[in-house]
């Protein structure tokens, strides 16, 4: 169910041990709350599975889905 409102992109960064991916996303501001903005569901899904592809590092799938930043001299 989409949430009505206003709608804007944010960059949001997942991190790991290893791996910073940088993501856009869909915020909402709610009509019904326009105190703060929020996720969907949908978003919040995206951003479980960005954190636990980072956490199995599949370049791959990450970099066609955002901009992966690898820390250097990490054991």
């Amino acid at each position: 169910m989409r949430i009505e409102g206003g709608r804007f992109k944010r960059t949001r960064f997942i991190q790991t041990d290893k791996l910073v991916v940088a993501v856009e996303v869909e915020m909402v501001v709610p009509n019904e709350d326009t105190s703060e903005p929020c996720y969907e569901a949908e978003t919040v899904s995206f951003l479980k599975e960005v954190k636990e592809r980072a956490e199995r590092q599949e370049l791959d799938w990450l970099l066609k889905n955002g901009k992966v930043y690898a820390a250097v001299g990490v054991n």
